[in-house]
C-alpha cells in the first residue's frame, strides 16, 4: 500500500487518488453526481458492502468532496450531496464516462444517457453543448439511464 505522505514526491496525482483513487469511492462521487443520495439506494446500485460504503462516505466527507444533508428525523437518516469541491470533479468524470464509453461500450449504447436540461443537446470531448454550444456543467446536465442498455444487460 502506499504511503499517504509524499515526502519525495510533489504531485497533485497522488495527492488527488488517495481521495478519489480507489474504484468504490471514484463511483460513490459519480453516483452521486448522477442523483443517487441515499445509502441504501447507493448500496443497491454499486453492489458494495455496507461496511465498504460507510468507509468510502466517510472519508469522503471527511475531504469535503460530499456533505451529509438530513432528511429524517425518526430515525435521523442522511443524504450524501456533492460539495463545491465535489462537483469540481464533473469533468474528470465526465471524461472518463464518454472514455469508457468510447472503449468499452456496452451492447445496447451508453449506460447513461446525459442531457444538457436546456436543449437535450449532449457533452462533446471539449465538455461542451453538441446542440446549442453551451459550456456545461453538473447543474446544466441531467442524466438517466439508457433503457436499451438495461434491456440488454438485465440491470
Amino acid at each position: 500500500m502506499l504511503p499517504r505522505e509524499y515526502d519525495t514526491q510533489v504531485c497533485s496525482v497522488a495527492r488527488a487518488l488517495e481521495v478519489v483513487g480507489e474504484r468504490w469511492s471514484l463511483l460513490v462521487v459519480r453516483s452521486v453526481m448522477l442523483g443517487c443520495h441515499r445509502f441504501d439506494d447507493l448500496q443497491a446500485i454499486l453492489g458494495v458492502t455496507r461496511s465498504v460504503l460507510s468507509a468510502r462516505l466517510k472519508r469522503l466527507e471527511a475531504e469535503g468532496v460530499i456533505e451529509r444533508r438530513p432528511y429524517q428525523d425518526r430515525p435521523v437518516r442522511h443524504e450524501y450531496h456533492l460539495t463545491e469541491k465535489g462537483r469540481g470533479l464533473w469533468p474528470v468524470i465526465t471524461h472518463l464516462m464518454l472514455w469508457g464509453d468510447e472503449h468499452y461500450p456496452e451492447p445496447g449504447g451508453t449506460p447513461w444517457i446525459l442531457e444538457h436540461r436546456d436543449c437535450g443537446g449532449q457533452p462533446d470531448a471539449g465538455l461542451a453543448c453538441d446542440r446549442c454550444g453551451e459550456p456545461l456543467g453538473p447543474r446544466d446536465i441531467r442524466a438517466r439511464p439508457n433503457p436499451a442498455v438495461a434491456a440488454v444487460t438485465g440491470a
